[in-house]
C-alpha cells in the first residue's frame, strides 16, 4: 500500500527548494516516492489532509522544477494541498509536529516561511491573490513569474471567476494551473465540472495525433504546412470540446489538459508558459490520494483523516460505540423532520459528510442540493427557494458562513425569510487552526435583526433546536460545537423549545454563571469544584438562546446575585457576554452587580489538538474556575 522507500533519503539532502531543478527524472521519482511516504506516515499518526496532498505531489515538483521560488511567487489555493511545498522548503525535519500546537501548519502561512506567499486556508483565493501580486510586479518593474494553483473543487467557486476576469481584462502576466482531480471535499458537482471532464488528451488520441503530425510533416514541401493546419483545425475543435473555450473567453491562453503526473510533461509545458508576456491557464489532470491506494479509492474519507493504519488504510476501532456525534445528530434530526414535511430542502456547499447531509442525500434526493464551494450562492439561494414556500435548511461550517454574511442579512434576514442555518464546527476546531475556528459567529449574527439564533449544551438540545428551527417563522441560526456529545439521550420526537427561554442548571447563592452552548457542562464542573474545594455556592444558568436573550431571566438572576460570570466558545468583542452586558446597561442592572466575561481573546487562535486551545483561551473547566475564583475575590 504504502510507496516504496527509495532507499537514497534525498529529501534530507535537499537544502535548498532550487535543488529539485538539479535532479534527474530517476531522482525525481525517488523524491516523489519519498514525499508520498512522509506524508502518508504524519498523516497516520497525526491526522492531516492527506488525499489532496498526495495528488499534488508530482505537480509540485514539477514547478520547483520550473520556477525559482527566490523569485518566483507561488500561491496554492486551498491550503492543505500545500504539504509536499512544507517538505520541499526547509519544513521536513519539522513535519511530525504538523497541525500541533506550536508546531507546523496545516495551511502556507506568510510568518511561517518565505516561501510561503499567501496564506490560505479557505477556498478560491489563489488567483485574485496572484493578480495583486502580478500588478505589485508590474508596478515596480519587476519581471518574476506569478504562479497561482488552483484546484481541489476552488474552480466551483464565484471568486475565482472574479479574479480571473479581472486578470484576463487586466492581460497581466502570469500562470494559472488548474489541478483538476474531478473533487472538492465530495465529488465535484455543476455543469463546471461536467465541463472541466471533457478530456481530450487520453494516451491513445495524443499518440495519434504525434504519429499523424510527423507524418504530415514528413511530405515534401507541403509538410509543414500541412501540419501547421492540422494544429490550428485541432485548436478550432479543441475550443468546441474542452474547457479551453471557456478560459480563452476570460482571456487567457488555454494548455491542456496535461498529465498531472508526468513530470517531465508539466515542466515542459511550465517552460513554455515563461515565456508567454500574457495571462496563461494551465489545465492538470491529477488523480486525489496519488500513489495510495486507500487514499484513492476512497478521497473523500482521505481528504482529512484522523489517525490510521498505514499499511491497511483502516482507522482505529471505535471501542463501546460512545456518544453520537453533534453533526450525526443534526443529520438525523433533520431527516427525521424530513420524512414528514415535504418542504424541508437540504443545502451544503461541498460537504455533507462534514455536515451530516449525506444521510438527506440518500432518503430524499430530490430535495438536497450541494451547491459546491459557494457558500454566498447557498443562501441567496436558499432565500429564493424560502419566498416560494419551501424551509431552505442550510448546513455550513461556522467558519465558512462568514463567506456569506451579505447574503445573511440583505436576502434572507432583511426580507424574513425562513431560511434555517446550522453552524456546525462553532467554537475551537482543533488542528485547522485560525482559519477554521468558528470563533465569530455569534459576533457577526446577533446584531441582524429578526434572527432568532440558539446554542445547545449537549446533543439531545441540538435535536429540540432543530424542532425549534422549524417550527419558528423567520430566520433562525443554531450553532454546535465538532466532535461528539456528552452521551445525553436524544429524544424520538423532539419537542420545540419555548424561545428566549433558559434554564436554571444549578442554583446557589455567591454567583451565578450563565454559560452558553459548549460550556454549559464545563460550568457545571467548575461549580462542583468550587463547592467542593473551597466551599462557594455557585448557580449555572444554561441560557440556550443568544437572540432572543432570556431576558427576564437574565435580569431576575442580576437582581438575586451580586457577582456572575458569563462563558462561551465565542469571541468576547461583540459575543453572548457582552450581549448580556449591554442588557444589563440598558435595563440598569449593573448596580451591585459585578460581571466577568471567559471567552476567545481579541488574537487569532493558532492550530493545536481542541482540549489544549481551549486550556490556553482560559474557556475550559480550569479557565473558568480560575476566573470564577478571581470574580469572587479568591483568586
Amino acid at each position: 500500500m504504502l510507496p516504496p522507500p527509495d532507499g537514497k533519503a534525498l529529501l534530507a539532502s535537499l537544502i535548498h527548494p532550487g535543488e529539485v531543478a538539479r535532479l534527474s527524472p530517476q531522482e525525481l521519482a525517488a523524491l516523489a516516492a519519498e514525499l508520498r511516504r512522509v506524508i502518508i506516515e504524519q498523516c497516520s499518526a497525526g491526522g492531516g489532509h492527506l488525499a489532496p496532498s498526495l495528488g499534488v505531489v508530482d505537480l509540485t515538483l514539477a514547478l520547483f522544477k520550473t520556477f525559482d521560488l527566490d523569485q518566483d511567487r507561488l500561491i496554492w489555493d486551498v491550503g492543505h494541498q500545500a504539504y509536499a511545498h512544507k517538505l520541499l522548503t526547509g519544513r521536513a525535519e519539522r513535519f511530525h509536529t504538523l497541525r500541533g500546537l506550536g508546531g507546523v501548519s496545516g495551511f502556507p502561512r506568510l510568518s511561517e516561511s518565505p516561501y510561503d506567499h499567501f496564506g490560505v486556508g479557505h477556498a478560491s483565493t489563489s488567483i485574485s491573490a496572484a493578480l495583486g501580486m502580478a500588478l505589485a510586479r508590474d508596478l515596480s518593474g519587476g519581471t518574476h513569474e506569478v504562479v497561482a494553483v488552483i484546484g481541489d473543487g476552488s474552480m466551483t467557486s464565484g471568486l475565482a471567476y472574479e479574479g480571473l476576469n479581472q486578470a484576463g481584462g487586466m492581460g497581466s502576466k502570469m500562470v494559472v494551473v488548474l489541478n483538476d482531480n474531478e473533487m472538492s471535499i465530495s465529488k465535484n458537482v455543476g455543469a463546471l465540472s461536467n465541463f472541466l471532464s471533457r478530456k481530450l488528451s487520453r494516451p491513445a488520441p495524443q499518440r495519434f495525433k504525434r504519429e499523424f503530425e510527423s507524418w504530415l510533416a514528413g511530405i515534401p514541401r507541403i509538410g509543414k504546412d500541412l501540419a501547421m493546419f492540422a494544429r490550428r483545425s485541432e485548436d478550432s475543435l479543441k475550443s468546441f470540446f474542452t474547457p479551453g473555450m471557456l478560459f480563452e473567453a476570460f482571456r487567457f491562453t488555454y494548455v491542456g489538459p496535461v498529465d498531472g503526473h508526468d513530470i517531465a510533461a508539466m515542466s515542459e509545458v511550465f517552460e513554455q508558459t515563461k515565456g508567454m508576456d500574457k495571462p496563461v491557464l494551465v489545465h492538470v489532470l491529477t488523480k486525489k490520494g496519488k500513489g495510495y491506494d486507500p487514499a484513492e479509492t476512497n478521497p473523500t474519507f482521505f481528504h482529512g483523516v484522523g489517525r490510521f493504519e498505514p499499511e491497511t488504510g483502516l482507522a482505529p476501532p471505535v471501542l463501546g460505540g460512545g456518544p453520537k456525534s453533534y453533526t450525526e445528530v443534526f443529520g438525523e434530526s433533520l431527516c427525521r423532520l424530513a420524512d414528514t414535511n415535504p418542504k424541508i430542502v437540504a443545502i451544503t456547499a461541498a460537504m455533507p459528510e462534514g455536515t451530516g447531509t449525506d444521510c438527506f442525500r440518500v432518503r430524499h434526493p430530490e430535495r438536497f442540493v450541494d451547491v459546491g464551494i459557494c457558500e454566498p450562492h447557498a443562501v441567496t439561494f436558499a432565500a429564493g427557494l424560502a419566498t416560494r414556500g419551501y424551509t431552505p435548511a442550510v448546513a455550513i461550517y461556522s467558519t465558512f458562513l462568514q463567506r456569506s454574511y451579505d447574503q445573511v442579512v440583505h436576502d434572507v434576514c432583511l426580507q424574513g425569510l425562513s431560511v434555517k442555518f446550522f453552524l456546525d464546527r462553532a467554537g475551537l476546531v482543533g488542528e485547522d487552526g485560525a482559519t477554521h475556528h468558528g470563533v465569530f459567529d455569534i459576533a457577526y449574527l446577533r446584531h441582524v435583526p429578526g434572527l432568532t439564533f440558539m446554542a445547545p449544551k449537549d446533543e439531545a438540545e441540538l435535536a429540540q433546536m432543530v424542532a425549534t428551527a422549524f417550527a419558528t417563522p423567520g430566520p433562525v441560526a443554531v450553532r454546535y460545537p465538532r466532535g461528539v456529545g456528552v452521551g445525553a439521550d436524544i429524544p424520538a420526537a423532539p419537542d420545540p423549545l419555548p424561545l428566549g427561554q433558559g434554564e436554571l442548571l444549578r442554583d446557589g447563592t455567591d454567583a451565578v454563571i450563565v454559560a452558553l452552548g459548549s460550556r454549559v457542562y464545563p460550568a457545571l464542573e467548575c461549580a462542583q469544584e468550587l463547592e467542593a474545594v473551597h466551599g462557594l455556592s455557585v448557580a449555572v444558568f444554561n441560557a440556550r438562546f443568544i437572540k432572543p436573550l432570556p431576558e427576564a431571566q437574565l435580569l431576575e438572576l442580576a437582581g438575586r446575585f451580586p457577582r456572575m460570570l458569563t462563558a462561551e466558545e465565542g469571541c468576547l468583542a461583540g459575543g453572548f457576554g457582552a450581549a448580556v452586558l449591554e442588557l444589563f446597561a440598558d435595563r440598569g442592572a449593573l448596580s451591585g452587580l459585578t460581571v466577568r466575561r471567559v471567552g476567545i481573546p481579541d488574537l487569532f487562535i493558532e492550530h493545536g489538538k481542541a482540549k489544549e486551545l481551549r486550556a490556553l483561551a482560559g474557556v475550559d473547566t480550569a479557565g473558568i474556575k480560575k476566573a470564577a475564583l478571581e470574580l469572587m475575590g479568591r483568586g
